[in-house]
């Protein structure tokens, strides 16, 4: 069984940040989101793994290398637009052969890997198999209909009037029968070509199509809201570690990882947190659920629920919470400027002015 990895997709929605860097690169709690796909991928038992990229193919491949770190072997291969997940699977035709394969979109989030889930597709070997979740917001995602039995009987993607609230999660398993399918629609009214076509293709045609709820944790980390809960979320699991210096005058409070050459003076520190290696804190608060990332600077400022990440700074800043700070970043106060009261008084007049 092989995996497709999909991360050449151009994140608008957590610009600017991805002006200048890839989405799937981000980091959640010190490590880029990505990684984390492929380490799951790996502890599955999946070692060959092919990589789709676009605009950020340089970025993506000196992060990654060869997979050998992550215990895999990395194929990359080129899209020069994004014109959808059908496209990948028909583009990366070559790489996959007629093997089984499970496309992961490297910005998602699954707690907990997907080792069960692909033992149960190796045992069962549907045609399709698609994980769903519920979600609050049914209009954002591809959604699912199944019938009183539990088949899927339907799937739309972004409906305006959604007919569930069960989402597709961005894993799915396939045989060699989507080769087919892909090729047997038409481009949406996106200009792309959804999966979701692909696999209510296969329904149409009365191919094994399953599915699998998951109730754990899952996200699609595309925006800093879902970006910051994820990084939430795993920061809850972070082990207290201290490889840098910590002076007399801090106080470490929790779960807080401090990684090798940072040095935290004067400080409070209140877990769960990940300060990175080389990084400063002096004279600061730094508060749960914030990672800073390597060589950053937090200096006389409070920061909390948030991401920062390599090289910022953040100096003299009085409260920063809920935020995602990008690569060498300065944050530093306003100038405060002068002001002054023009007053034209008549006489015996009263004038109060508050100081």
């Amino acid at each position: 069984m092989k995996a497709l990895v999909l991360s050449g997709g151009a994140g608008t929605r957590l610009r600017p940040i991805t002006h200048t860097s890839a989405k799937q690169l981000v980091p959640v709690a010190n490590k880029p989101v990505l990684f984390y796909g492929l380490e799951a991928i790996a502890e599955a038992g999946i070692t060959e793994v092919g990589v789709i990229v676009g605009d950020t193919a340089d970025e993506i491949r000196e992060a990654v290398g060869d997979g050998s770190q992550f215990g895999v072997k990395v194929t990359y291969i080129p899209q020069d637009k994004p014109l959808g997940l059908a496209h990948a699977v028909i583009i990366a035709r070559e790489f996959l052969a007629d093997d089984d394969f499970v496309m992961y979109l490297g910005d998602n989030f699954i707690v907990g890997g997907i080792t069960g889930l692909v033992d149960e597709f190796r045992a069962e070997r549907p045609d399709a198999q698609i994980l769903l979740t519920r979600v609050p917001n049914p209009t954002s995602f591809g959604v699912a209909e199944l019938d009183d039995a539990g088949r899927v009987v339907g799937l739309e993607e972004k409906p305006k009037e959604p007919k569930s609230d069960l989402a597709l999660v961005g894993v799915y398993l396939f045989t060699s029968a989507i080769h087919e399918a892909v090729r047997s629609i038409e481009p949406s009214w996106r200009g792309e070509l959804e999966i979701t076509h692909a696999i209510q293709w296969l329904i149409d045609q009365r191919r094994d199509v399953r599915s699998t709820t998951i109730h754990g944790y899952w996200k699609d980390t595309g925006n800093v809201t879902d970006m910051l809960e994820v990084n939430r979320s795993v920061l809850e699991s972070v082990e207290p570690v201290n490889e840098g210096t910590v002076d007399g005058d801090s106080e470490i409070i929790g779960r807080v990882r401090i990684e090798a050459g940072a040095r935290i003076t004067g400080s409070r520190i209140v877990g769960p947190v990940i300060i990175g290696a080389d990084s400063v804190i002096s004279d600061a608060y730094v508060g749960p659920f914030t990672s800073v990332s390597e060589g950053c600077r937090i200096e006389d400022s409070e920061i909390e629920y948030s991401i920062v990440l390599r090289g910022a700074s953040v100096t003299g800043v009085r409260r920063v919470e809920a935020s995602l700070i990008g690569r060498d970043v300065e944050v530093t106060p306003a100038p405060r400027n002068p002001s002054a009261h023009r007053l034209v008084l008549g006489d015996h007049s009263k004038v109060q002015i508050s100081s």
